[in-house]
């Protein structure tokens, strides 16, 4: 039974790529636990104020959440679902995912686990291609779907439900085009669809909800169909595939590289993933070279002349392309079979695929994780320092009093008083630079609101419907020119506002700094380039679009083109939403060090003057309270030193290689 399988400890001892990831999983996992020790130990000590214990949790569950996409690409009859079969689902000792001669997969396939949901295969019809909303937006209305309850008891009813995904159905041709499922320029489909009607799919999407051990760590894969599919759903292109953190791109050693190969590697995946880990070409169905009458030698001349072929078809490197057998693997690995799952070359694919991806993976994790944990770190050391400069002018002050009189103890509460009523009036300046600080952070959050994109997403929507037959794609180029014009000049008017940001709060710091002593604080440096990039990005893949159509936009051309503004405009959206929250966070660590500065320091002052009222009064001797701060700077020395220790612990943690797990998840 496949739930026997789903509790198994371990997958396979042999698996290179399962106890890799498995390895990567434990690594965050640990990384994950000693970001929690310090969060404990910073509540115990009453050292986490809510803002920091948010930016904790929000680390923690990033962490948690953690995703490592891998897309499988290719045109029809290549062995793709196969190959998804061979590497992950093996040990199941059958085929989870249809594969069979023709076509399996007719629409985009998702196969992940999400605990809060019961496994599950869930399919978008058709249907909703009707109207112009991106299959992300329907993610969040789940009664669009068509929901089949996978038995996990039941492999043959998970065999049969798995089918639905490849199911199709004749439509008369104006359906299709509503759909923007035919094109009346392409001759293979104008002579399908000569008896008045086409064969489309049912479903435009597909999420496989599945508690495969892998995808329960945060392993997405994602099947697509081919290239016929990719160039009507723009999702594909604009978000899957530039989103995977590897894409296998799959050929069959049988037909070589064909046309179509080569257009879905060079417009889909080379072109906009160039520079990039984890692209990999994988040569298929290499059995069918097998020949019992030739000589191993000669059969792997032929396999590494297929490689070559390919290698310069697709401008790569030969080491990049993988001849396998994804058949024989998986009959290899069903049978256990070693011998056999030697010559159909998978283990070095795989191998090539964890060694490829998940320490570019890691490395990704590394960063984002080291510059969080940096950030919360040095806030805390500057709380410390500040508390323990505070305890250190106490003391200073204390023991100067040693042995004067009360006349040299009223001077000195005199001083402190003046401090105090010089630091109130620096107060007084403080509100006012807060007041100045909303009223730029209002101006900034203006220039990357929901409210003015959405109004400019309506006008080109309202502009698009007039120019679509009056003036054809060149006045579509024209109107989506000035689009990304006016959204990176929004980018570009943000970038400046928080350049005023950043050089108020830096002359605020240094006044402080020079009239109360505050520790000197440089604000963060904000770069806004990596929206440019994603908005160029988006731009590019719309213009590539546009190089598909002439001057004149048929009805399905100018379906699909609304098609592709809707996707491009709700990743624009997303683009402003990531900078929202960016510019959140950073707002918050530009000023947080100053209101924990003036915070602190206004304790201090006040613990100064209280503890000179007392000793002037005599309610406290001079020397108790000495001892008394001794001990509390001593409290402090060893609650730095923990600090230390505990960022030591995370930093081990997220320099560890996870390679080092491999023998625990074996």
């Amino acid at each position: 039974m496949i739930a026997d399988y789903l509790h198994q400890d371990a997958f396979a001892a042999n698996d290179h790529l399962v106890n890799e990831f498995q390895a990567y999983s434990s690594w965050r996992g640990n990384l994950t636990q000693s970001i929690i020790r310090l969060s404990r130990w910073l509540s115990e000590q009453d050292l986490e104020d809510a803002q920091t214990a948010l930016r904790i949790q929000g680390l923690v569950e990033k962490l948690r959440e953690d995703k490592l996409n891998i897309a499988f690409v290719a045109e029809f009859s290549r062995g793709k679902s196969e190959l998804i079969n061979a590497i992950f689902f093996a040990h199941f000792g059958m085929r989870i995912l249809p594969s069979s001669a023709g076509r399996t997969t007719m629409c985009p396939t998702e196969l992940l686990y999400d605990e809060a949901q019961p496994p599950a295969l869930k399919l978008l019809p058709i249907e909703t291609r009707a109207n112009d909303t991106p299959t992300q937006e329907y993610r969040r209305y789940q009664e669009e779907w068509k929901v089949f309850p996978l038995d996990l008891n039941n492999p043959d009813s998970i065999q049969e439900t798995f089918k639905e995904i490849g199911k199709t159905r004749l439509v008369p041709v104006e359906e299709a085009k509503q759909y923007g499922l035919f094109d009346e320029n392409d001759p293979d489909q104008k002579a399908a669809a000569a008896s008045g009607q086409l064969e489309i799919p049912c479903w435009r999407h597909a999420v496989i909800n599945f508690p495969h051990p892998l995808l329960e760590q945060g392993l997405v894969i994602l099947d697509t169909p081919g290239l016929n599919a990719i160039g009507t759903e723009p999702e594909l292109t604009l978000s899957l595939l530039p989103n995977a953190h590897a894409i296998l791109f799959i050929l069959a050693a049988d037909t070589g590289v064909t046309k179509s190969d080569i257009e879905v590697w060079r417009n889909h995946i080379a072109r906009s993933q160039s520079g990039k880990r984890g692209r990999l070409v994988v040569l298929n169905k290499i059995d069918g070279m097998w020949d019992d009458l030739k000589s191993a030698t000669e059969i792997e001349g032929e396999i590494q002349k297929q490689v070559k072929t390919t290698s310069d078809l697709l401008g790569v490197p030969a080491a990049h392309v993988y001849p396998v057998s994804a058949q024989k693997a998986l009959v290899a690995k069903v049978q256990s079979d070693n011998a056999l799952l030697e010559r159909s070359r998978l283990a070095e694919l795989e191998r090539a695929l964890s060694e490829d991806l998940l320490p570019g993976k890691q490395d990704i994790v590394r960063d984002t994780t080291h510059s969080e944990v940096e950030d919360i770190v040095v806030a805390i050391r500057s709380l410390l320092a500040a508390r323990r400069d505070g305890v250190g002018e106490q003391l200073t002050e204390l023991t100067g009093l040693r042995g004067k009189n009360q006349d040299v103890v009223a001077q000195m509460m005199q001083k402190v008083q003046a401090d105090k009523v010089r630091f109130e009036q620096g107060l007084v300046r403080f509100q006012a630079l807060r007041s100045v600080f909303s009223q730029q952070t209002n101006k900034l959050y203006s220039l990357l609101g929901r409210e003015a994109l959405n109004g400019e997403i309506i006008r080109i929507r309202t502009e698009m419907e007039k120019t679509f037959f009056s003036f054809g794609a060149s006045g579509l180029r024209s109107i989506m020119d000035r689009f990304f014009q006016d959204t990176n000049q929004s980018i570009t008017k943000a970038a400046e506002q928080v350049a005023e940001i950043q050089a108020m709060m830096s002359a605020m710091y240094q006044k402080f700094s020079e009239e109360h002593g505050l520790g000197r604080v440089t604000p963060p440096p904000f770069s806004t380039l990596k929206y440019h990039k994603e908005l160029t990005r988006l731009e590019k893949t719309f213009r590539e679009h546009f190089n598909t159509v002439g001057n004149l936009l048929t009805t399905s051309q100018s379906r699909i083109t609304r098609k592709f503004f809707e996707i491009v405009a709700s990743r624009v959206v997303y683009v402003f939403e990531v900078a929202n929250r960016d510019v959140e966070n950073w707002l918050k660590a530009v000023m947080a060090p100053m209101e924990t500065q003036v915070r602190e320091h206004q304790m201090q002052l006040r613990r100064r003057l209280e503890s000179i009222k007392r000793i002037h009064k005599a309610t406290d001797t001079l020397e108790d309270r000495i001892r008394e701060l001794e001990e509390i700077d001593r409290q402090l020395t060893a609650q730095m030193r923990e600090l230390d220790s505990q960022l030591h612990a995370i930093y081990s943690a997220l320099n560890a290689d996870f390679e080092s797990f491999v023998s625990k998840a074996a």
